[in-house]
């Protein structure tokens, strides 16, 4: 069983997104080749901003949208709070 872990990203367009993965190194190199997420294609390169490990897809997934659902000042708090 493998862990999941919750991203947020800055794309070069200084937006941000957040996203999980089992495998972030395989993550980024999909979002940098285009074949990752709609929305990150074609806004690269990316910074990792924060991460976060979960022990199940179901934690991970509830989590992103906790993440998700704060403004951009709360996410950027929250990836120059917590360690990531």
């Amino acid at each position: 069983m493998s862990e999941w872990t919750v991203y947020i990203l800055r794309c070069a367009d200084d937006t941000l997104y957040t996203g999980i993965t089992t495998d972030l190194a395989q993550r980024l190199e999909k979002h940098a080749d285009g074949s990752g997420a709609k929305y990150t294609r074609g806004r690269g390169p990316f910074a990792v901003l924060y991460t976060e490990t979960c022990p199940t897809k179901g934690a991970a997934l509830k989590r992103e949208l906790e993440i998700k659902a704060l403004d951009r000042t709360e996410k950027l708090a929250l990836a120059m709070v917590l360690p990531s």
